[in-house]
């Protein structure tokens, strides 16, 4: 008998990935994904701790998910993600209907866990139809609850199960995890732990089975995906530039991507893959957070603004038609108005074709989170709308600069509108066109014909449907 599952997932890119490899773990187990908590028999909240007050917004869905048990359900729920790594026990005192709680590492064995929460249901449920029969009061027994937050991440990728479903014609590929850096703003290290590469011969395999069930982009996730190192079968350790080479040479598999970076993390293989081969989109996110040398120091970034710069330069050496994006915290701890006019400097050297930017938050547990000279929340909003305007600014600008142009484009699904298809140009861009469904999942050269700040859009010029991009079409 088929289970429904239930998932939402917050936060990043990984969390999207763990959410789709915990279907695939769950699927031999007769649960199919459902579509709203009310007819799961399993929910899954997927957390993320970046942003501000993450744990006090799940304990708030959790407040919402305990009526589904109050009211008779017999529903499992389920906490993972970097949330669950950080609370651990807490979870389970503070949300007495919380029945799992598994960390990022430890998805591999929620079979097993949950058998032993099913388990432990039947046998509730044993004796208190015993007790009835036998007309005794049944025992007062509390429910198990399991926490499972070890770091075993080598083991985790050992003995995922293979994927089981199409996830369309772009997807996600976790090949790094962990951090090792520790800026002073950032919780990664304590709830995904040191970084780990996974073998080559293991991201490749899992490469061709997503080519086979349809994907021709692939995204490459990590912490600090740059840091890549893994080993091969024959003994060598592969950067992230030979291992892009070396996904580039699956059949079907037409477009490569990677997210996140760190500047120091920057290799002569990787330059050399954006100069040298096509399949990698002249695309690259690398966040910088601040402008501020002494800002830069305070977080703990471990690199300089200049360094940061020379990497962009000798990026746009290799391709010239690169775009970037970046990430950018305002008011941080110490943060003068000088200090933000070197973040404003630096937005304006670089110019981004996209970025995300947030006002600093403490994050317990973190050293930013003990420094005195925290700055007033007016002035960070104030700051955050400053620099968001440059921002939006310069997205709008890169997305006009490419009206007039023959851009390749992956297209994804449907869009809103009928006989609308979305997809993305190899600049990240959201792109609109008019298009029969029979090119979702295709790559079609468009002529952009219109700009806005958010998206582009234009006229199909080509069905074949054989069609590959080359490095020249996308510039």
């Amino acid at each position: 008998m088929s289970k429904k599952l239930f998932i939402k997932t917050y936060g990043c890119q990984m969390n999207v990935y763990d959410s789709q490899r915990m279907i695939d773990t769950l699927k031999p187990l007769g649960y199919e994904l459902g579509e709203t908590p009310e007819e799961a028999d399993f929910i899954i909240l997927n957390t993320c701790h970046i942003r501000e007050k993450a744990a006090e917004k799940v304990y708030t869905e959790l407040g919402r998910l305990k009526k589904l048990k109050q009211d008779g359900g017999d529903v499992i729920i389920g906490v993972a993600g970097c949330v669950a790594q950080a609370e651990g026990q807490e979870m389970v005192r503070r949300a007495p209907a919380v029945d799992l709680v598994f960390g990022p590492q430890t998805y591999h064995r929620l079979p097993e866990l949950l058998r032993q929460v099913e388990q432990d249901r039947a046998e509730r449920d044993r004796l208190q139809v015993a007790a009835a029969e036998a007309g005794h009061k049944p025992a007062k027994r509390k429910p198990l609850r399991l926490v499972d937050t070890d770091f075993p991440v080598e083991q985790k990728f050992d003995e995922l199960v293979a994927e089981t479903e199409s996830q369309g014609p772009a997807a996600f590929l976790t090949v790094q995890e962990g951090c090792d850096k520790f800026c002073s703003f950032c919780v990664v290290p304590y709830t995904r732990g040191a970084e780990f590469s996974r073998p080559v011969a293991q991201v490749l395999d899992e490469a061709k089975r997503l080519v086979d069930q349809g994907v021709c982009e692939l995204t490459l996730l990590g912490q600090n995906v740059n840091a890549y190192h893994g080993e091969t079968a024959f003994g060598q350790t592969w950067g992230l530039g030979q291992l892009i080479n070396g996904l580039a040479e699956i059949d079907g598999l037409e477009r490569i991507r990677f997210t996140t970076s760190h500047p120091n993390d920057m290799t002569d293989d990787l330059y050399e893959a954006f100069r040298d081969q096509p399949k990698l989109m002249p695309y690259f996110h690398l966040p910088v957070q601040a402008g501020s040398d002494k800002i830069l120091a305070a977080m703990n970034r471990k690199h300089t603004r200049q360094q940061y710069l020379d990497v962009i330069a000798r990026l746009r050496d290799m391709r010239p038609d690169l775009a970037l994006s970046g990430d950018f915290i305002v008011g941080f701890p110490g943060e003068t108005d000088q200090d933000f006019a070197e973040t404003l400097n630096i937005v304006t050297q670089v110019s981004y074709a996209a970025a995300y930017s947030f006002k600093y938050s403490p994050r317990p547990g973190t050293p930013a989170a003990d420094i005195a000279a925290q700055v007033p929340e007016e002035v960070k909003s104030q700051r955050l709308a400053m620099l968001q305007e440059l921002l939006n600014a310069q997205q709008e600008a890169f997305n006009h600069a490419t009206k007039g142009r023959r851009l390749s484009v992956l297209m994804e699904r449907a869009g809103r509108v009928e006989g609308q298809l979305v997809g993305r140009s190899p600049y990240m861009q959201a792109v609109h066109v008019e298009a029969p469904q029979r090119l979702i999942g295709k790559i079609v050269d468009i002529d952009v014909t219109y700009a806005g700040a958010n998206s582009i859009s234009g006229t199909v010029v080509t069905h074949d449907l054989s069609h590959t991009p080359t490095q020249t079409q996308a510039a």
